[in-house]
């Protein structure tokens, strides 16, 4: 196992909460956990810190941070922008089939209400297509960057039923908008759903 396949692995724990804000990252322990010598383990912290997904602190070495009301503001900031101009450029330039798997996803999210945690997995593979259907690598690898700062965030903006219902809606407004071809209605939905993701976020703090 590579530095490579290690922060894969921490990515994955973080993601899924093993690993919290907070938590110390031990080269000794991991290694442990992992079976592996530290030299791949301190590659996979060395690229988790590149990201920001890890920091020095005195007196505790290496530990995940914590993202404070200012960094939780930046990040749903950019957000906004960035995946608004996403959705705008999809409409543009997205393709039928693209389209169509975007409103599959609404179609299916409409079911999954009740079911918050297949809602959720539902929720980042909507965004992820709703990126790559702007045909535009630069924005994508941007906010593929900002998302891992979300890991960071405890628990989701879906926790609630009528929050989740919402957002599917909003998602579905989205996908209307691209499906028309209307570009600035359909910047003008995804960011609106991101403003209102934003509010739930700060509102769980």
């Amino acid at each position: 196992m590579n530095g490579s396949e290690i922060y894969r692995r921490l990515i994955g724990l973080i993601e899924e909460r093993v690993l919290k804000p907070g938590d110390r990252l031990r080269e000794a322990d991991l290694a442990e956990e992992f079976g592996v010598s530290r030299t791949p383990i301190r590659e996979g912290l060395k690229r988790l810190e590149a990201q920001g997904l890890a920091v020095h602190e005195p007196n505790r070495g290496m530990v995940i941070p914590t993202l404070d009301h200012g960094q939780i503001n930046e990040v749903y900031f950019m957000r906004e922008v960035l995946e608004g101009t996403a959705a705008g450029l999809a409409a543009k330039h997205a393709s039928k089939p693209e389209i169509e798997i975007l409103q599959d996803l609404v179609t299916a999210d409409r079911k999954r209400i009740a079911d918050k945690d297949s809602l959720v997995r539902s929720n980042r593979e909507f965004h992820r297509r709703l990126c790559l259907a702007s045909h535009n690598r630069y924005l994508v690898d941007q906010i593929d960057h900002l998302r891992l700062s979300l890991i960071l965030m405890a628990g989701t903006t879906l926790d609630t039923p009528e929050r989740r219902e919402t957002a599917v809606e909003e998602h579905a407004a989205i996908v209307n908008a691209i499906a028309r071809g209307d570009s600035e209605a359909a910047e003008a939905a995804a960011r609106l759903h991101i403003a209102h993701a934003h509010k739930t976020r700060l509102q769980q703090i």
